[in-house]
């Protein structure tokens, strides 16, 4: 069955349902955990574009318990499903899957887990011990559910979309995984459905990050510029020099 675009996405909650909705042709994946704003928008119609008119987007909402060190953190997670369907209807959605957690863990808590191995255990990893096995496993479980050809993920978490890959390829998962540009607000700052929690001097400090990030990339296009100058004014003078010799010998 091939679900339409419009802005009201069918909204499924089970496996068996989502199985039952499947596509005549493509079908592409985007995983949130919710509170969509316009980052993910980028992300649906990416996929929207990939699809095609004969596709299907599906966009997962699933606030994964496994990511989340205290429960403080993960209770206070936005949970904002209305709104997150009319966000992914008017970006090209076809279906919304937002499974419960009973849906997507069966059994409890799983036992059995993806391990993002070193990969996992630098940069942020190291201050988030175990973050990123609970991402790779969830990640796992709803490939397996939503069987995409494509999934899309956004380059503002590299560290994530790296480990993602690399489990694809590591473990035979037939899918694309793609990376989407990431979506910035007019002071630089990711967008980020956490950015609501921060007061203005994080907001200050995170704005930091991604100003040292810009600075760097410029200063290092201005130098590989200035060395590709430097090298043609370079190759120019050997080559005068080379028809000057060239000439001296004709003589």
């Amino acid at each position: 069955m091939t679900a339409t675009t419009s802005t009201a996405p069918v909204l499924l909650n089970t496996a068996a349902e989502l199985s039952a909705y499947a596509p005549e042709g493509r079908r592409a994946v985007v995983m949130t955990m919710g509170a969509l704003h316009e980052g993910h928008a980028s992300l649906i119609r990416a996929a929207r574009a990939h699809a095609g008119p004969a596709g299907q987007v599906v966009v997962t909402v699933f606030v994964n318990p496994l990511q989340f060190g205290e429960a403080a953190d993960l209770d206070r997670y936005p949970r904002t499903l209305d709104a997150d369907l009319a966000v992914a209807g008017a970006a090209g959605a076809d279906v919304v899957f937002a499974p419960s957690v009973d849906e997507v863990y069966p059994g409890g808590e799983p036992q059995v887990r993806i391990s993002a191995g070193p990969m996992g255990e630098r940069l942020e990893g190291a201050s988030r011990p175990g973050h990123f096995d609970g991402m790779l496993t969830v990640v796992a479980k709803l490939l397996h559910l939503t069987r995409p050809d494509t999934a899309f993920f956004g380059q503002k978490d590299a560290q994530q979309l790296a480990l993602i890959r690399r489990m694809a390829r590591d473990l035979n998962f037939p899918v694309e995984i793609a990376g989407v540009e990431t979506v910035r607000e007019p002071d630089g700052l990711a967008l980020s459905s956490r950015n609501r929690f921060l007061d203005t001097h994080e907001r200050r400090t995170a704005l930091a990050l991604s100003r040292a990030l810009f600075a760097a990339r410029d200063r290092l296009a201005a130098q590989t510029a200035l060395h590709a100058r430097a090298q043609a004014t370079g190759a120019t003078e050997d080559r005068a020099a080379g028809l000057n010799r060239l000439g001296e010998a004709r003589l």
